[in-house]
């Protein structure tokens, strides 16, 4: 089986995520797309983070209902930080007759030489890259490299985060499961 890794945060996970989600899966020859949920990305803080597991769960609500789109917890149990290298190379062990590609947007790919291991990574995974506005895509192995042109939307997670605490409306920004659970349990207040 083909599988996709979209990795991320998700912090919390929003309608974009699910739009590239879906968008990545309706477009490639994946069979299946698993959304990563990284505990710790060694790149960003994690003062600002909700707990893992209830991230885990939104993820987990908001796409259920998609049989394509799964959600992952596999990097909660390995060590931290989380590298997508080593993940993969868990991956691959653990489940040998599925064919892994990484999933990410322009702005993580120009990041992508300050990641662990990232010749190989870019030497043995086939890559879906979706287009993000400013950030330009330079190609150095077009073999294992494919350009999305999926659906635009400027949503961040860090402003929804900041709506919330503002007690402003992100009805239109999150799935409706998802914003009730972050309303319910009074997340990111």
């Amino acid at each position: 089986m083909k599988v996709g890794l979209y990795f991320g945060s998700f912090n919390p996970i929003h309608v974009g995520h699910c739009i590239i989600a879906s968008h990545v899966v309706n477009n490639t020859d994946l069979d299946q797309l698993w959304l990563i949920v990284s505990p710790q990305n060694p790149l960003k803080d994690s003062a600002s983070l909700l707990n893992e597991y209830h991230r885990l769960h939104l993820a987990k609500i908001a796409v259920k209902d998609d049989p394509q789109i799964k959600v992952s917890d596999i990097e909660f149990h390995l060590p931290r930080p989380s590298f997508t290298i080593d993940t993969l190379t868990y991956l691959n062990e653990k489940y040998p007759q599925h064919q892994f590609s990484v999933i990410l947007g322009s702005d993580s790919f120009q990041n992508l030489a300050r990641w662990k291991n990232s010749d190989q990574l870019i030497s043995l995974y086939d890559m879906f890259i979706y287009k993000r506005p400013g950030y330009e895509i330079t190609i150095t192995r077009p073999n294992r490299i494919t350009i999305l042109d999926a659906p635009l939307l400027e949503i961040s997670s860090t402003r929804i985060r900041e709506y919330i605490r503002a007690n402003k409306s992100v009805r239109f920004l999150l799935t409706e499961n998802v914003r009730q659970e972050i309303e319910d349990n009074g997340y990111y207040k």
